[in-house]
C-alpha cells in the first residue's frame, strides 16, 4: 500500500441519532473533511463488534451496491448511514467507522473512530455477519461544492466527466492495469484540453507528465477545473503542457515510461505513421503505449454525430458523395455537446472531417506489429447491428461493425 506523505482526509465526528438502543437499526452521522485538493474513490466501512468478545457481528460499506464517488474536492462533508433494524441480540457493541480513499489506485486507510452502542430487544435473536441492507446519503456541508455539481454525479453527458473520470480511469486502470510505470514519466500525444491528463496526474502522481497539442486547448485547463469544482490555483507538481507536433516530438530517445494517445491519431493531417515512429523513439524499451484511435468506417467514425442528419442516418459519411455531405454539414447547425466553453462552427466540423485518417482495426494492428509494438491488452467495442444498404455493400462487415478500439502495447526495441 503506497500512502501519501501528508494526511488528505480526516474524520471529524461519528455519532448516532436518538434511534439508538432500540430494535430499530442504527442511524449514523459521519462528518469528515477533505484536506487535499481532491481525494479519489472515497469509501467508508462500518464494522460492528461485540463489546465483550470482540466477535464480528455485522458490517457495511458505502461503495457496495454500485456507489461510485469518483472524487471529492477540498471541503467538509456529511455521510449518513441507516439500517432499518439491528438484527443483533441485545447487548453492548462497538462500531468501527473507517474512512478510505485511493492513492495511486491503492487503498489508503485515512482515519477511523469507534462508537459505543447498546442494543436492546426485541430483535430476531440471530447474529448476521452481512447485516441489514444499509441506506446511505452523502452531502457537502455549507461552503463546500455541492455533491450534485460534481462530474461523477452529472454522468456520461458531462464533458468533464467524459475526460476526468471516464477517459482517465479507462486509460490508467482498465487498459494499463495501474502499472507502476504510471508513477514515472508519462507523455500524452494530442492532449486536447488536458482534462484527461489532469485526472490521471492527480490520481497517479507521476514523476513527470507532459501533454502536447499544437492547438493549446490546455491553456484553459485551470479555469475549466475550477468551474468543475476542483480548487486548483496551479497545475499539480510534475504536470506540464507544450504546443508540440506529434511528428517531431521535442524529447530525446527513451524519455518516457508511458505514452498515451486518446482520440488523436485520426486527426493528424497527412497520416500518423511519422507520429507512431516518434512515439516509439521517445518511449523507452519495454515501456507502455496506450492508444484509442478513431475508426473511420464505424458509425461514429465521421465525428459528425452532433448533427441531426447524422443521428438520423447511420453511416451517413459512407452513403453520400463528399460534395453532398459538405453541403449537409455547412447547411445545418449541430446539437453541440459541451466542450468546456469551445463552440465549434460547422466549417470547423467539416475541416475536422476532411482531415480524418481512415483507420481500421485490421490495418492498425498490422502497422503497430510491424513497428515493434507488442499488444498487451485490447478492447474492441462493436455496434449492436449493421443494417446494410446499397451504399454500404462495398465495405467489409468487420470495419462497419467495429466501433471503438482500445489498445495497450509494449515497446519492444
Amino acid at each position: 500500500m503506497t500512502e501519501p506523505n501528508e494526511p488528505e482526509l480526516r474524520l471529524c465526528e461519528v455519532r448516532q441519532t436518538d434511534a439508538a438502543g432500540t430494535a430499530a437499526g442504527p442511524h449514523l452521522v459521519i462528518e469528515f473533511e477533505v484536506l487535499a485538493t481532491a481525494v479519489f474513490d472515497l469509501d467508508l466501512s462500518l464494522d460492528v463488534l461485540q463489546a465483550g468478545s470482540g466477535a464480528h457481528a455485522a458490517q457495511a460499506q458505502f461503495r457496495s451496491g454500485g456507489r461510485d464517488p469518483s472524487w471529492l474536492p477540498r471541503g467538509r462533508y456529511r455521510l449518513e448511514a441507516y439500517a432499518p433494524r439491528w438484527r443483533l441480540p441485545p447487548g453492548p457493541y462497538r462500531i468501527h467507522a473507517t474512512l478510505w480513499h485511493h492513492h495511486r489506485n491503492q487503498p489508503v486507510r485515512a482515519d477511523d473512530r469507534v462508537l459505543q452502542v447498546e442494543v436492546h430487544g426485541p430483535a430476531d435473536g440471530t447474529m448476521s455477519a452481512a447485516g441489514p441492507a444499509w441506506a446511505w446519503d452523502l452531502a457537502a456541508l455549507p461552503g463546500t461544492t455541492p455533491v450534485d455539481a460534481l462530474s461523477w454525479r452529472k454522468g456520461a453527458e458531462d464533458w468533464f466527466y467524459k475526460h476526468f473520470d471516464h477517459a482517465a480511469r479507462t486509460t490508467m486502470s482498465y487498459m494499463l492495469g495501474d502499472s507502476p510505470l504510471l508513477a514515472g514519466r508519462v507523455l500524452d500525444v494530442g492532449c486536447g484540453d488536458g482534462i484527461t491528463d489532469l485526472g490521471i496526474a492527480l490520481r497517479q502522481r507521476p514523476e513527470r507528465f507532459v501533454g502536447i497539442d499544437p492547438f493549446r486547448g490546455y491553456e484553459r485547463l485551470l479555469e475549466i477545473a475550477r468551474e468543475a469544482g476542483l480548487p486548483l490555483d496551479s497545475l499539480p507538481a510534475g504536470l506540464e503542457f507544450l504546443p508540440a507536433d506529434a511528428n517531431a516530438l521535442p524529447f530525446p530517445a527513451d524519455s518516457f515510461d508511458v505514452v498515451l494517445s486518446w482520440g488523436s491519431l485520426e486527426h493528424i493531417v497527412g497520416g500518423y505513421r511519422r507520429a507512431l515512429e516518434e512515439i516509439r523513439r521517445v518511449l523507452r524499451p519495454d515501456g507502455l503505449f496506450f492508444v484509442h484511435p478513431g475508426l473511420f468506417y464505424s458509425n461514429v467514425g465521421s465525428h459528425l454525430l452532433e448533427f441531426p442528419f447524422a443521428q438520423a442516418e447511420p453511416y451517413v459519411h459512407l452513403k453520400h458523395p463528399e460534395d453532398a455531405l459538405k453541403r449537409m454539414v455547412l447547411g445545418s447547425e449541430p446539437q453541440r455537446m459541451d466542450r468546456s466553453g469551445h463552440v465549434a462552427t460547422p466549417a470547423e466540423y467539416w475541416q475536422w472531417y476532411t482531415e480524418l485518417n481512415r483507420i481500421t482495426v485490421r490495418g492498425f494492428e498490422t502497422e503497430i506489429r510491424a513497428m515493434g509494438f507488442e499488444p498487451w491488452r485490447v478492447a474492441i467495442r462493436t455496434h449492436d447491428r449493421v443494417d446494410y444498404t446499397p451504399e454500404l455493400l462495398p465495405y467489409p462487415m468487420q470495419d462497419l461493425a467495429e466501433g471503438e478500439l482500445y489498445l495497450s502495447a509494449y515497446n519492444r526495441k
